[in-house]
């Protein structure tokens, strides 16, 4: 008992110690009492993600067509969330084409649901997820991140400490609890990103897995598998899409919201070991969904894809599991693969993604094969949206 003691006593040492280095860590990065706030954008980029030549963007300004944006002494502009946004509004209320520059729902259109998930850790769902998330936020449309892993990094990465900040309430737990829940409205945060809501995750999202096998014994409605669902028909209206960060196991969590989701992203590192355990993984979904389905639950996915995570080019095996898996899935493996970069991991060490980041704290073929790399696999994923939307 004295050893068992001495364990729980040095693990607990561990966790305040480590909890103390991260708010320290967290101190140095940010001021005290700040939240993050979103970089401005160089022309370039804007331009970029608004679908025009540097060139148009410019005479658009010369137009006055544009509201005054940040102006450098120099005469450089720079361009915050906020302006993309309006800018969009302008361009698209002249399109020939309306929604060329506004891509979101319309009139009939379901919202979008995508999960990503994988059975294994490390596998890249949080970063895939958030650099989808913001991705589509720059590009107009009205995003919402939902964070259900119990680790709650998707939230950490927007600047909230889960230990702290929802210990006890505050995360999407408490929109799916069995016991008297809240509005999911009441749990949305709105993030310093332009057009993206958060759905915290944290630790106590576990009661969950805790709760749901007696509450299928005393047969509790809506049933686990249809409540993510019916606590995001409250605010669909509100969004064009919405991403789950799962976590990394197949609970009932993960299972709640295949359960609601219109779309699949399965992250995948390319070795034999991750295809092996992902097989598994696959096996285990399978029988679990037929389970569900049986029991009532609607499983209609637009789409399901495969996205090649931490890829490296030029490493031989990788590239062999790489075209395995396009022999064996086809068209369901996204042909645009996430590359491992430096400047990825880089940017996590400050709590931040690549699109947060500024270029110059990188070296520049870097960043920029990190950025081309994201927005090539994001933007594929945007068109699987429109074509859900049959555009």
């Amino acid at each position: 008992m004295a050893v068992a003691l001495h364990i729980n006593q040095r693990i607990r040492e561990n966790a305040e110690n480590l909890s103390a280095a991260l708010e320290s860590h967290m101190l140095a990065s940010f001021a005290p009492d700040a939240r993050k706030e979103l970089r401005l954008f160089s022309a370039g980029e804007a331009a970029e993600m608004l679908g025009i030549s540097p060139s148009f963007l410019r005479k658009l300004h010369f137009d006055g067509k544009f509201p005054e944006v940040h102006t450098t002494p120099g005469g450089r502009r720079h361009y915050s969330a906020a302006d993309l946004l309006e800018m969009r509004k302008v361009l698209d209320a002249s399109a020939k084409t309306p929604g060329t520059y506004l891509r979101g729902r319309r009139e009939g259109d379901k919202v979008q649901v995508l999960s990503f998930l994988n059975f294994k850790g490390g596998s890249g769902k949080t970063t895939s997820s958030i650099h989808t998330a913001q991705r589509l936020a720059l590009k107009g449309y009205r995003v919402l991140a939902v964070d259900i892993d119990p680790q709650a990094s998707l939230t950490t990465l927007f600047g909230y400490r889960p230990e702290v900040d929802f210990l006890e309430t505050g995360t999407i737990y408490d929109a799916i609890r069995y016991d008297d829940p809240l509005p999911l409205r009441q749990i949305i945060q709105q993030t310093y990103f332009t057009g993206l809501d958060l759905a915290p995750g944290g630790l106590i999202l576990q009661e969950f897995e805790h709760e749901t096998p007696q509450a299928l014994i005393n047969n509790v409605q809506p049933a686990f598998f249809a409540r993510m669902a019916a606590a995001l028909e409250e605010v669909e209206k509100d969004y064009d899409v919405i991403i789950f960060d799962c976590p990394p196991q197949l609970g009932y969590l993960t299972m709640s919201a295949l359960c609601a989701s219109t779309g699949v992203i399965i992250t995948v590192v390319p070795n034999m070991l991750d295809i092996a355990s992902m097989s598994q993984f696959l096996q285990m979904s399978a029988e679990l969904l037929d389970v569900v389905s049986n029991a009532g639950a609607a499983l209609e996915f637009d789409f399901l894809r495969f996205l090649i995570n931490r890829y490296e080019p030029n490493d031989g095996p990788q590239q062999q599991v790489v075209a395995f898996m396009r022999q064996l899935f086809g068209e369901e493996v996204m042909v645009a693969p996430m590359l491992k970069s430096t400047a990825i991991s880089d940017a996590g060490l400050t709590q931040q993604t690549v699109y947060e980041v500024e270029r110059s704290q990188f070296h520049r073929s870097t960043y920029d094969r990190a950025v081309d790399s994201l927005n090539q696999v994001n933007d594929e994923i945007e068109s699987l949206l429109q074509q859900a939307w049959r555009r």
